[in-house]
């Protein structure tokens, strides 16, 4: 796997694509984030190329030692094994994984019975890579799969969408209204992720396929929250 490596910030690493972002209606290059912070969690760079070696790798069992792949492959809570979820669908196994993280969207499904292997890597993040693959393993599999469609806009009076605005994390998670459009900020404010209402306290992106809307809604004291963080009052700044 000559095409992977891990990105430190630091070191230049040949052909690696730059992660973008949508700021307001523009797509710009990801603002920097120091990569350190993510090595285990993310920070590894790859291509399809290496990912399906990699794939080849778990489904002939050659290089390690067959009680390290069954150990690997074994679940061990919530379908989970060491790096793999394990889910029995279409008659078979599926082992799979993804993630996102500033501007990047992965996933990869295996279902080595069938040798068949499904990789989406971009480096945008407007896709919704789950339900890509799981749509390609459907028609794969020969079933029917729904066109995707739009969450519906629900228009709400600018007034009422400014209740939404404020800071529920400094410097982390802010909300904020634009000539009458809401944005959720990100990297202290400097960039501006468009959401649109789509019911009560419901959001989602713009230019997103997003499945499930974010929710900004009160709690059981009464307070607006957002990820599980309460807004602030500015009296108590």
């Amino acid at each position: 796997m000559m095409n992977s490596d891990v990105d430190d910030g630091c070191k230049t690493i040949k052909n690696r694509s730059c992660n973008y972002v949508k700021e307001f209606d523009t797509y710009i290059k990801c603002p920097y984030y120091n990569e350190k912070f993510s090595i285990g969690t993310g920070a590894i760079v790859s291509n399809c190329d290496d990912l399906y070696k990699w794939y080849t790798c778990l489904r002939d069992r050659k290089i390690l030692s067959q009680k390290t792949y069954t150990r690997f492959s074994n679940e061990n809570k919530n379908n989970y094994c060491c790096g793999l979820e394990h889910h029995h669908v279409y008659g078979t196994d599926r082992y799979s994984h993804g993630g996102d993280n500033l501007g990047i969207s992965t996933y990869m499904q295996d279902y080595f019975d069938e040798d068949l292997c499904i990789i989406i890597l971009s480096n945008n993040e407007a896709i919704n890579q789950y339900r890509l693959g799981n749509a390609i393993s459907d028609i794969l599999h020969h079933i029917d799969v729904d066109v995707p469609t739009k969450h519906e806009e629900l228009p709400i009076e600018k007034s009422k969408l400014k209740e939404y605005c404020g800071t529920y994390l400094k410097d982390k998670i802010q909300v904020e209204s634009i000539n009458g459009k809401l944005y959720f900020t990100r990297f202290s404010g400097n960039l501006h992720i468009e959401i649109y209402p789509v019911g009560e306290g419901k959001f989602v992106r713009r230019y997103s396929d997003q499945i499930h809307p974010y929710s900004i809604a009160e709690n059981e004291d009464g307070n607006l929250a957002f990820f599980g963080y309460i807004k602030e009052n500015p009296a108590n700044k």
